[in-house]
């Protein structure tokens, strides 16, 4: 599946260099456009228009329609912990009425440049955001309350579960700064008390600015 790159600035998913942006054609030719940082502009006669996200949803580009939106626009985002490399995962986020063509075309460009693809629903947070940044505030706060040191519930955690890193090390090296800021975005959407930043993650932030 041939596809374009409408670009403005960096993009978290592709930065400089990565061999995904070389692979782009016209998007005259193209049956699939990615959006990175530029506005979205829908055409029905592509198999697939694709934006990538921040925190925000896919309908805040799109619109709502009570539960019924959904055409062959689709959003994705590339995970990716903070200023490490993007990971080979791309979260392909979909509406209730997205078109089964555009997901198999979005799915198809993605995977020919050898990334895994998941799909999901269109929420903040989407898959990784929602199930690693509780784990981070809550590992943070064992750190702040004296439980243990960081590197012992790092150490726990790659032993006893089995993580590669421990959460700790793994949101420190991803910038508690960029934690903080996602994590917020998370908590004044949601409310969720896993959500709101730990207070390290705060001061990493305060003094970023």
């Amino acid at each position: 599946m041939r596809y374009a790159i409408l670009q403005r600035g960096d993009s978290r998913s592709f930065p400089p260099g990565d061999p995904f942006l070389a692979g782009a054609i016209d998007a005259e030719a193209a049956e699939v456009v990615l959006h990175l940082g530029t506005k979205l502009v829908p055409d029905p006669g592509k198999a697939a228009v694709l934006i990538e996200l921040g925190t925000e949803c896919l309908g805040v580009h799109t619109g709502e329609h009570s539960g019924e939106e959904g055409s062959n626009v689709l959003g994705f985002t590339r995970y990716r912990n903070g200023s490490d490399p993007p990971s080979p995962l791309v979260e392909l986020v979909r509406q209730p009425q997205t078109k089964h063509s555009a997901i198999d075309a979005a799915k198809s460009v993605f995977s020919g440049a050898g990334l895994t693809v998941v799909v999901c629903a269109d929420f903040a947070g989407r898959i990784v955001d929602a199930l690693v940044r509780p784990k981070y505030n809550a590992a943070l706060r064992l750190l702040d309350e004296g439980l243990a040191s960081a590197a012992d519930i790092d150490l726990t955690c790659r032993l006893g579960l089995g993580y590669p890193d421990g959460p700790i090390e793994r949101v420190v090296r991803g910038g508690l700064a960029h934690h903080h800021e996602i994590s917020r975005a998370l908590f004044e959407i949601y409310g969720t008390p896993g959500y709101a930043p730990a207070r390290r993650a705060a001061v990493a932030a305060a003094r970023r600015t």
